[in-house]
């Protein structure tokens, strides 16, 4: 519920008109006030239960209540929000005040290098929603070309999953219940493309674009929201993002990244556009040092946002909720900054583009640095000859919502970032009473506000094991969204599905709920707590 001008001028006449009759003529005065007092607040309770209705209807019609348009008063934020520099011109400017950035030593200097990966993987589970037992359109042996077909899923046969390299296939692993766990191929020393017809973007309609989308592979770049999973057929996203920063910990920058792809990236911006009967979101690094690659910066035919805060304001799903929300029944896509670059080539050269560039992070490496491959490298090729200690952990990812991956398996699909942290399977004695070793924590039992820009050598202990799920506020503190996430997480461990939609489910990712999960002191395991809720939600339609 918004808090407005009104609550607190209320709040400042039952405060004041007391005193001042105290020195004035006594008990008429007081008495005066008291009725003066109650008109008001019988006044400003009703304006503020209209106000709040008049949102709720317009959420329930998909509308965008987050700029206050639909208020009969602006909230009391903006009279001390914080004023956009004039440098963003005319995009727009959200200032987060919640958030907490986990610094961590071992980021990656803005050097690329050529990867040592030979080896590459596709893998079915990485796409949310996809059959265990896709079709799978090669064998052993078999040469394939940068995107050629490698296996569909059977409920959705249009939709190709395809090779970012070419070379041959050497395995096709399998898990539980004969489940394709994963396709690996071992790339060509010089890489040889399958060749696709581009259909013209200014001439042709939304449906033949698609289905070149689905025919060369790119479709599966998209993450629809909710659920985070392929696009449906029948849907036309209401909106479509894209979040040009990551705040999370040891992020690569992407506007390094994004180097000199300017073309690329506008060619892709026009083809979402063909996509989406609503706008294109780009979320731009509005943080005191941070910088805005021109490529972002300067793009036509979308609406630009600065964000400046703390983690997580760089998560695509922060942006959605201060700029365009989810309602109740609308659906938007997402994309990254370097699938968005991948598929503006294909529509300039006619070829699937699987390079990526990868970020190797984390104190336990000899190097820090960004190197060029392909989606789906294997870890332990890329980390070859880095590696410092013997205790290490590799997360494909970061290292608040990444995956643990051993050194023979592959990244993920939409990584961009290998961390590498010293495993913390040690125990303090009465850490919990003498926390002597400096560590990254949002408590005040550790004076880190005296050192904000110290990079902590961190491990992987928890600190701690899973505990009674208590009510602290700490998510409130840490997650800049106007929703209740610890009633959130106990609706779903309870099953209440109505509550669950009431309290936002439908705009939460598992990265969204990962610092919560940092900061949480019942250790509880927020991440798969929300997916599961998620999978609740889907299966109800």
């Amino acid at each position: 519920m918004r808090v407005n001008k009104l609550t607190y001028l209320v709040a400042f006449l039952l405060f004041t008109i007391p005193l001042l009759a105290q020195s004035g003529n006594g008990n008429s005065i007081l008495s005066t006030s008291f009725i003066v007092v109650g008109i008001i607040v019988v006044v400003g309770l009703l304006l503020s239960l209209a106000d709040n209705l008049m949102q709720l209807e317009a959420k329930k019609n998909n509308l965008d209540i987050s700029k206050g348009q639909f208020s009969l008063f602006p909230s009391i934020e903006e009279w001390f929000r914080k004023k956009k520099p004039a440098s963003f011109g005319n995009a727009g400017y959200i200032n987060l005040t919640k958030g907490f950035d986990v610094k961590l030593a071992g980021k990656a200097e803005e050097k690329l290098v050529p990867g040592n990966a030979k080896t590459f993987a596709i893998r079915p589970k990485d796409f949310i929603g996809m059959s265990p037992i896709p079709k799978v359109t090669v064998t052993v042996g078999e040469e394939v070309s940068v995107g050629d077909v490698l296996f569909f899923d059977k409920k959705r046969p249009d939709v190709k999953y395809v090779s970012p390299v070419s070379g041959e296939i050497i395995n096709v692993n399998r898990g539980d219940k004969r489940s394709i766990a994963s396709i690996v191929i071992l790339a060509d020393k010089k890489l040889k493309y399958k060749s696709f017809k581009v259909p013209n973007v200014e001439k042709s309609d939304r449906s033949e674009i698609l289905a070149f989308l689905k025919e060369s592979g790119t479709f599966v770049s998209f993450n629809q929201r909710p659920f985070d999973t392929i696009p449906d057929d029948d849907v036309v996203p209401t909106n479509i993002f894209i979040s040009t920063f990551d705040t999370a910990p040891l992020a690569p920058n992407n506007s390094f990244v994004v180097g000199n792809n300017k073309d690329a990236f506008q060619k892709g911006v026009d083809v979402l556009n063909t996509l989406t009967n609503g706008k294109v979101y780009i979320g731009l690094d509005g943080r005191k040092g941070g910088r805005a690659s021109s490529v972002f910066a300067d793009v036509k035919g979308a609406e630009l946002n600065y964000f400046n805060g703390k983690h997580p304001a760089g998560n695509v799903g922060i942006q959605i909720h201060h700029t365009a929300p989810i309602g109740t029944s609308n659906k938007v896509w997402t994309i990254t900054v370097q699938e968005l670059v991948a598929l503006g080539k294909l529509f300039l050269t006619g070829h699937y583009c699987g390079e990526r560039i990868v970020a190797l992070t984390g104190s336990q490496l000899s190097e820090n640095i960004y190197v060029n491959t392909y989606i789906g490298a294997n870890i332990g090729e890329l980390l070859e000859g880095k590696l410092t200690g013997n205790k290490n952990r590799l997360v494909s990812g970061d290292a608040l919502s990444g995956k643990q991956k051993a050194p023979d398996e592959f990244m993920n699909f939409r990584d961009d970032q290998i961390t590498v942290l010293e495993e913390g399977d040690d125990y303090e004695l009465f850490g919990w009473l003498l926390p002597v070793t400096p560590r990254p924590s949002s408590s005040g039992t550790f004076p880190n506000f005296l050192f904000k820009n110290h990079e902590f050598d961190a491990n992987t202990n928890t600190h701690g094991e899973k505990r009674a799920f208590v009510m602290t506020g700490q998510y409130e503190e840490v997650l800049p969204m106007n929703i209740y996430p610890q009633h959130l997480m106990k609706a779903i461990l309870t099953g209440e599905i109505e509550k669950m939609e009431g309290l936002g489910i439908n705009e939460l990712s598992e990265e969204d709920i990962a610092i919560c999960e940092f900061v949480c002191t019942s250790k509880q395991p927020l991440q798969s707590i929300l997916r599961e809720g998620l999978g609740m939600m889907q299966e109800q339609g």
